[in-house]
């Protein structure tokens, strides 16, 4: 359902609101917004009903809310890193405290299933408790090696890069909106938000528990709106951008960063392919496969929409990940149980069917799923399995970002590799095989920028101190690690220079002192100096 205008459960006494008006209000009284805001109700993709009515930001209040972070930077900038970490380890702890609200908020606005939406916020408190310990040794003071051994010291420092601006997604509402906050504050910077209007109350509450952590009142600011019009301007204002959303889209964020001579982070779409050899672990491969392909109702960037299983094996996967996929639980209940949940909206579920329409009038064969489910929601739709899926079918190179999956069966690893790369995303991509040294060489044999050997995408997405992101159009950049925080930051060399300077000592000649130079430079290569 398209947002509604103009809407104010105060003023609509009869409808009954899936989120407590009280919290809602509570909520979006962080969002930068004139006095008597345009407002816009949301609802739950799980059940259509009303959530909440959203304060809108205009680009005024975008002005707004730069203004007050940048005012908010130069303090925060100046406070001790060691307290800015304790924050957010009080973070991570009342991120964990609160998660049952959380839960509540991640499920209501993008459909998911409990056991998904808690992925999430595992990952918000692994990425604060890392960055809170690590953040130190990423930006602390470097020397390095200097032009004259002694004589030049050489000093790598980073400073902050003043206020960033993020525009996150609805698909992951909590770990999007703040996982890629928390390395930017911790570096001293500001940040405004945009979060997705959909999922904005989950961000929110983020924001909220941020605050109650010890985060000064406007070192991170949220903005509501639409993207062409707010989250355009956060883009337009940011002295860092971090975009995490569609390809087309992100190729517009960094052409306006390029523009303005700014640092971009995207982190855009994925087809990606989950590759089981002929000597894998079928029982763990097919659960894997099913977390990969369906976690989140496929709406997830690193999600499996391609399996290429060996010949060898393809028959024995196939009866048992399509019983496994018949008997995953669908609903919408608030709890644990239901092990996947809704599309978000009626744009996902349209083209979850039209790429399902698609490959099945060209001749694919659909192997479970298929339909729409009215009967559980407005957008619930059976997790898909199809076969011999073809060039000309949409399905085969567009993400199709549901739960849908095509199976491609190969002749060796080779075979495999190729298929992966057939593709101008990536992004993630999955390897299962008895053999984890022959899994690491075929995963490095594929163009993406994360590859998980025996997992579909956790492992790697939760190892938060390896970089995490994407090749060819799947984006630039990388969250997570010593990249996921150095980029916030400008690195500044300084050197001082002892004793002797660079020009000619002693009333030596330029000629004397050049030859002296070249005799110190071979020496200098002799010894092995890098």
């Amino acid at each position: 359902m398209a947002p509604e205008t103009l809407a104010d459960p105060e003023t609509d006494p009869t409808a009954t609101y899936a989120v407590d008006p009280a919290l809602a209000r509570r909520l979006t009284s962080l969002v930068v917004c004139a006095p008597r805001p345009q407002t816009v109700l949301t609802h739950t993709p799980m059940t259509g009903a009303p959530l909440a009515a959203l304060p809108m930001s205009t680009v005024e209040d975008v002005d707004v809310a730069f203004a007050g972070a940048r005012a908010a930077q130069r303090s925060w900038e100046r406070t001790e890193l060691a307290h800015r970490s304790r924050v957010l380890l009080r973070f991570h702890d009342l991120v964990l405290s609160e998660q049952v609200e959380l839960l509540d908020l991640i499920q209501l606005e993008s459909g998911k299933a409990r056991a998904h939406a808690f992925e999430e916020v595992a990952d918000t408190a692994i990425v604060a408790r890392h960055y809170a310990r690590r953040a130190h040794g990423y930006l602390r003071a470097r020397r390095r090696q200097g032009l004259f051994p002694l004589l030049s010291q050489a000093v790598e420092v980073r400073h902050p890069k003043g206020v960033v601006g993020i525009v996150s997604p609805w698909n992951y509402p909590l770990s999007m909106a703040i996982t890629d906050a928390i390395p930017a504050l911790l570096a001293g910077n500001a940040v405004v938000l945009r979060p997705d209007t959909q999922t904005a109350l989950t961000a929110l509450k983020a924001v909220a528990l941020l605050r109650e952590a010890g985060l000064p009142e406007g070192v991170l600011q949220v903005v509501l709106g639409d993207g062409p019009t707010i989250g355009q301007a956060v883009v337009d204002r940011g002295d860092y951008v971090c975009f995490t959303g569609s390809t087309a889209t992100g190729r517009a964020v960094a052409e306006s960063a390029a523009r303005r001579l700014v640092g971009v982070s995207l982190e855009l779409g994925g087809k990606n392919t989950m590759y089981v050899a002929a000597d894998a672990d079928l029982g763990r491969a097919v659960e894997g496969a099913v977390r990969a392909c369906f976690s989140s109702a496929g709406q997830l960037c690193v999600s499996v929409e391609r399996l290429a299983v060996h010949e060898d094996v393809a028959e024995a996967f196939l009866q048992r990940f399509v019983p496994a996929v018949q008997q995953l639980r669908l609903g919408p209940e608030l709890a644990y149980g239901t092990e996947m949940g809704t599309l978000a909206s009626a744009a996902q579920l349209e083209r979850v069917v039209a790429h399902v329409e698609d490959a099945r009038s060209r001749g694919a064969r659909v192997l479970t799923g298929g339909i729409a489910r009215p009967d559980l929601g407005p957008y619930f739709y059976e997790p898909t399995v199809l076969t011999d899926v073809t060039p000309e079918m949409a399905c085969r190179h567009e993400e199709t970002f549901g739960p849908v999956v095509s199976v491609y069966v190969v002749g060796s690893d080779a075979e495999a590799v190729a298929l992966a790369n057939d593709s101008e995303y990536g992004l993630n991509a999955s390897v299962w095989t008895r053999d984890v040294a022959r899994g690491r060489r075929i995963a490095a044999a594929i163009k993406a920028g994360t590859v998980n050997v025996n997992e579909g995408y956790a492992a790697a997405w939760g190892s938060v101190a390896a970089p995490m992101g994407g090749m060819k159009d799947s984006g630039l950049s990388r969250r997570h690690g010593e990249e996921g925080i150095r980029k916030y930051t400008e690195v500044q060399n300084i050197t001082a220079q002892h004793v002797l300077g660079f020009g000619p000592p002693f009333g030596i000649s330029d000629e004397a002192w050049a030859t002296t130079l070249t005799l110190a430079l071979t020496v200098m290569k002799r010894l092995g100096r890098r």
